[in-house]
């Protein structure tokens, strides 16, 4: 851990009832702990947070563990779950603001700061990522939520840009459109690459340009996230794709490496042990699909097909309805990850 980080955490922790109380609201204190759903503030019991204890080493005071999943952490990991974020600055510099603390001087050279960096290079994806503002209340959330995804809880590596350039190419003039942001990270959650989805001023589809999904910067390997992948992690191509698996199975990790290509060198975390593919119904998606296999398996991880209905999960969701989508995940998984993902007051409704 940086010194930085450290130094929040222990502060972080003096206070530790107080950052349940803001952080996960939905849950509450008792005898020496704070119970909640999970680390995203969902309501339940399963995670437990230590309001009493010593600073640091075994039993520290703001030190958690989900008994559901097995997830740990600080109260600084609380912090980027229950908000969304995706990195530690981010977390950091919430946590700063909850505690009063200045934060880090900027670059006091302007003449740094407006460099300009390579078109299409992880510093430039990185400069728009920065430039963009949360998804909430916004036309890239109304895009969402008009492909039937609700479910946007942990999507801190989604933002939002009103006026984002588009050019079809270099011969052609300069337009400007709203566009989703995702930001593409590495296994450390630094961020590589960007994928930008161009979109409608209303919300209702993506923007009638010849390509309104594209990427940049340093993508081989890496991908968009949605939770911390620890054990378990179910990957595919879209990000649409994942964000609708996600509606049924809310807590488990996704990742979107946006094409077949990249899904095939996706760089697995040292911890995993089961990993779930998303399959795309084309020859393309197929060819990633074995390829990922024979990747996990010989590294002793367990790959698991998980296959849509009527051409992708996006088209599932929006056609079949979730309800069917749960229904079919439910015999897909493995039994334990049916416990341990799906939401059992959804399933009652499905007679499952």
């Amino acid at each position: 851990m940086t010194r930085d980080a450290s130094e929040l955490t222990d502060r972080l922790g003096r206070q530790a009832e107080a950052v349940c109380r803001h952080y996960l609201s939905a849950g509450r204190r008792e005898g020496r702990y704070w119970l909640v759903g999970d680390a995203r503030n969902t309501p339940g019991r399963s995670l437990f947070v230590r309001l009493k204890g010593p600073e640091s080493g075994k039993g520290a005071v703001g030190k958690w563990t989900d008994a559901a999943t097995g997830e740990h952490g600080d109260l600084l990991d609380i912090i980027r779950e229950s908000c969304g974020f995706v990195g530690f600055k981010d977390a950091a510099d919430e946590a700063r603001t909850f505690l009063s603390m200045p934060h880090p001087e900027p670059d006091p050279s302007p003449r740094q700061r407006l460099t300009s960096v390579p078109v299409g290079s992880p510093e430039a994806a990185r400069r728009l990522f920065a430039m963009s503002q949360p998804i909430t209340a916004t036309i890239a959330e109304a895009y969402l939520r008009k492909r039937g995804i609700t479910t946007l809880h942990g999507t801190g590596s989604l933002r939002f840009h009103p006026r984002c350039y588009y050019r079809a190419d270099e011969h052609s003039p300069t337009e400007t459109w709203p566009a989703m942001i995702a930001s593409v990270t590495d296994l450390d959650d630094r961020i590589t690459g960007a994928h930008r989805t161009w979109l409608m001023s209303d919300g209702s589809g993506k923007a009638p340009v010849d390509t309104p999904r594209r990427a940049m910067g340093n993508l081989l390997g890496h991908a968009v996230r949605f939770g911390v992948a620890h054990d378990v992690v179910a990957a595919g191509e879209g990000i649409e794709t994942m964000l609708s698996l996600r509606t049924v199975l809310p807590p488990m990790p996704m990742v979107a490496a946006l094409s077949a290509a990249h899904l095939a060198a996706i760089l697995f975390p040292p911890t995993l042990r089961r990993l779930y593919i998303a399959r795309d119904d084309d020859p393309a998606g197929d060819g990633a699909m074995r390829s990922l296999i024979e990747r996990a398996q010989a590294v002793g991880i367990e790959a698991i097909t998980l296959s849509p209905q009527i051409g992708d999960f996006n088209g599932d969701l929006r056609t079949l309805g979730p309800d069917a989508l749960r229904a079919a995940m439910r015999v897909q998984i493995a039994p334990e990850d049916v416990f341990r993902f799906m939401d059992f007051r959804a399933l009652a409704g499905t007679g499952m």
